[in-house]
């Protein structure tokens, strides 16, 4: 595939969606928008401004105080959020069209974002249904139950690798919940975002419960975190952005949940099927582009296999198929953006003087007609990497790679916690109790026992240290998203002291 593609019906201008409108910032102002394997402008973006955030949040506040959709019964918001997940389903074709043009995933990466979107809404209608609070009874004296509320407009920032999927994570609790919301796309990638507007109002979601402003972090993003009618912001981005994020929450005292940057450990010991830990360290920082969070992106592999797996490693990530993201052949696509682009080459380069190359090292070769400018980065491997060098203590987000020798469990799990950050882990051993015993030990919100990156839904999801604050996940996100009030009823007679009597 040669040409570039473009989906069809394209849209050249992209407007904020504000109480059931489609509207542009209030002052006019907009931003460009570019596809990665051009790095060509295609649209503009209504870009947000501390008045367009505040007639979302107006909105969504009158739809939370005055609209019906907070007092719905759970079945009949479940209801919604199953028309919601059928149309996402219904919308699959296009979506992972304009997901690949706008991001530079491989396609078919892509095309599994709209059906995982889908299961986080059919996921959060089920468990609206099921959910049960607390009653607790002393017999014959006192009585107390738990009222469970939707907290008001939630504030809603999202990143830029698999954009659509991620804001279905947070879209799905919130809504369920009974809250408004006003989400903020990350301003690389505000394509897809533009279809939720039609796929809510065509299930039924009353005009005001979601609202979508685009722009720039520091601009819109910013007013969000500092509107005082904003109770809650839930974050998924760079560990800098969430410590200013914090900072300024703290002023209105918001509830806040930040899943934040990653540099996670995938320790493969002596004993671990070989084969089966090649596969999945290779998938684990090569699948998106390397552009995720929980990327195995350090891998510590014991001494007495360290140079056969090098070779395998090598061998295989030489043999990743880069080009045209929308080519159903290509593995690795074209990074997100020129600015992030930089940044990763800048890592490449920092590495080779840190490490030795055994694959990539700079851009591919032989990229598509009419793409050579496009950021295109080679899967990139660097071995021998020393505990301190930058490329295994910093997050790169993007295909490269550093592995590590050990020879101890004690040394493989210094190694391993020898970061700010702890979103994840990866562990490949047949020993059962080492295995179990390592992942009580490591320090990572989330550990996976000989398998990549495949997650249950119900259980949390989060990291440690530099990595996060809070758990989404099941129970725990609508947790986030509600008040839980304790009711309290004396059933018997009550002694209290009299005072001034």
């Amino acid at each position: 595939m040669s040409k570039h593609f473009v989906p069809e019906n394209l849209p050249t201008h992209l407007q904020h969606y504000i109480g059931g409108q489609f509207v542009d910032s209030i002052g006019g102002e907009t931003f460009d928008v570019l596809d990665p394997v051009t790095n060509t402008n295609y649209a503009t973006a209504a870009a947000g401004q501390k008045a367009d955030i505040d007639a979302a949040v107006a909105a969504a506040t009158e739809a939370f105080k005055n609209g019906p959709w907070p007092t719905m019964s759970p079945r009949a918001r479940a209801k919604v959020l199953y028309k919601i997940a059928d149309a996402v389903v219904a919308q699959e074709d296009r979506l992972a069209e304009m997901e690949t043009f706008d991001t530079g995933l491989p396609i078919t990466q892509a095309r599994g974002q709209a059906q995982r979107a889908a299961e986080n809404f059919r996921f959060f209608a089920d468990l609206i249904v099921a959910q049960h609070d607390t009653a607790l009874k002393v017999p014959g004296s006192q009585l107390n139950y738990v009222n469970r509320k939707p907290i008001g407009v939630a504030g809603l920032i999202t990143p830029w690798n698999t954009p659509f999927m991620l804001e279905s994570w947070k879209l799905a609790p919130s809504i369920a919940s009974g809250c408004t919301v006003v989400l903020k796309p990350a301003e690389f990638t505000p394509l897809s975002a533009s279809l939720w507007a039609t796929i809510f109002e065509e299930a039924g979601l009353p005009a005001g419960v979601f609202n979508l402003v685009n722009g720039i972090g520091e601009e819109a993003g910013d007013a969000l975190v500092k509107h005082p009618k904003v109770p809650l912001i839930s974050f998924t981005g760079e560990s800098s952005t969430g410590q200013l994020i914090f900072r300024n929450c703290a002023e209105n005292l918001k509830g806040m949940s930040m899943e934040l940057g990653g540099k996670s450990p995938a320790i493969v010991f002596a004993d671990a099927d070989f084969d089966a830990a090649i596969d999945s360290t290779l998938f684990g920082v090569f699948s998106l582009n390397g552009e995720r969070c929980t990327a195995g992106s350090r891998i510590l592999v014991q001494r007495p296999i360290y140079n056969k797996f090098v070779e395998a490693y090598a061998a295989r990530a030489k043999s990743i198929t880069v080009g045209d993201p929308h080519d159903p052949a290509t593995q690795v696509g074209a990074l997100v953006h020129p600015e992030h682009y930089d940044k990763v080459m800048s890592y490449v380069e920092i590495g080779k003087s840190e490490g030795r190359v055994v694959a990539g090292g700079g851009r591919p070769e032989n990229l598509p007609e009419g793409q050579e400018n496009g950021s295109y980065v080679a899967p990139t491997v660097f071995v021998d990497v020393a505990p301190d060098a930058r490329i295994f203590q910093e997050e790169i987000f993007g295909p490269v790679v550093a592995i590590t020798p050990f020879d101890t469990d004690e040394e493989a799990l210094e190694l391993a916690n020898n970061t700010r950050y702890g979103l994840a882990a990866y562990i490949w051993t047949n020993d059962l109790k080492r295995a179990h015993n390592f992942a009580q030990d490591v320090e990572a919100g989330m550990v996976w026992l000989n398998s990549h990156n495949v997650r249950d839904l119900r259980s949390p999801f989060g990291g440690v240290k530099a990595s996060g604050l809070g758990h989404e996940g099941g129970y725990r996100s609508i947790d986030f998203y509600t008040d839980q009030q304790a009711v309290h009823i004396t059933l018997g007679e009550v002694h209290t002291p009299k005072f001034g009597a």
